[in-house]
């Protein structure tokens, strides 16, 4: 039996990047489709629903925003924006919106594959947790709330080590501000963006290898965190 090709979606109205960007999942033996606008993007996705959708936000006629609003009332696979607009609030109402993940243009071809690898391992996969997870070194065993790094304990408070479990739960794909501080703190706390802060700083302190690096827990400067897995190929 032939292993599946993931199927993506191309919504992009500038041809040239339609197709390099064809070229390159295409060399990842992906099944590759592409639409330059909104409508022709929602039809496609309706007649042959895809595995992932990579959505540019500026498009003629219905914008991109409007085509990830209506694409996620029905259809529950990663959508990747791919857009040259940097404004973090365009970004995180695109996250609001459903979308599962960003990349700005240009973008390195590496990072790219890199997230559309992540995006179509986790929606392969149960969202249920193994007991235990292990990435370089570091060690979470969700059955005891235990946590260690290169084999010895690190003590987590409970705030830390939800918040862990959270990004880990999102690996490799971005995790809002507000997404955190609603799920760890509750809805009273989501402009509370010190409190969070101080927290992402602990734990990184206790986790990360080097006391400055984001080795694990890498910054979305305005927009959130995101946990990594795996290193980006250039």
């Amino acid at each position: 039996m032939s292993k599946h090709r993931a199927k993506i979606l191309i919504v992009d109205d500038e041809e040239h990047l339609r197709r390099s960007l064809k070229v390159i999942l295409e060399a990842k033996q992906y099944n590759v489709r592409m639409a330059a606008d909104g409508e022709e993007a929602l039809a496609m996705a309706a007649a042959d629903p895809p595995d992932l959708v990579i959505l540019d936000l500026c498009l003629p006629g219905k914008s991109g925003l409007e085509v990830c609003r209506e694409l996620r009332a029905w259809l529950n696979v990663p959508i990747l924006v791919l857009s040259v607009i940097v404004r973090e609030a365009d970004k995180i109402t695109a996250l609001d919106l459903g979308a599962d993940d960003y990349i700005t243009k240009p973008y390195a071809i590496g990072e790219l594959l890199a997230r559309v690898r992540a995006l179509l391992r986790r929606a392969s996969t149960s969202s249920t947790l193994p007991p235990v997870v292990d990435f370089n070194g570091l060690n979470i065993d969700f059955s005891r709330r235990r946590v260690e790094l290169d084999g010895t304990e690190v003590k987590l408070t409970p705030k830390e080590y939800d918040i862990l479990v959270l990004l880990v739960k999102h690996a490799d794909c971005v995790v809002t501000n507000r997404t955190i501080l609603e799920s760890v703190w509750g809805s009273d706390y989501m402009d509370d963006m010190q409190t969070l802060r101080v927290h992402i700083s602990n734990l990184r302190r206790k986790i990360e290898p080097y006391p400055t690096s984001q080795h694990f827990i890498k910054n979305e400067p305005s927009v959130g965190y995101r946990f990594i897995t795996e290193p980006v190929e250039e």
